[in-house]
């Protein structure tokens, strides 16, 4: 269960829009909040869903 987790989590991290990368530099809190919010989104999109990944 754990590579399976690691392994899913690691590929939404691999797909994630060169936005949300940018944004994680960014010196601005609420744009880091911004990105944060939607990686978080995207992770548990795919924990919630494992079959479509």
């Amino acid at each position: 269960m754990e590579d399976t987790l690691q392994a899913t989590i690691t590929a939404i991290i691999a797909r994630a829009p060169e936005w949300v990368r940018q944004e994680f530099f960014s010196k601005e809190a609420a744009i880091r909040s911004r990105a944060e919010e939607t990686l978080a989104a995207m992770i548990a999109n795919a924990l919630a869903k494992p079959d479509q990944e």
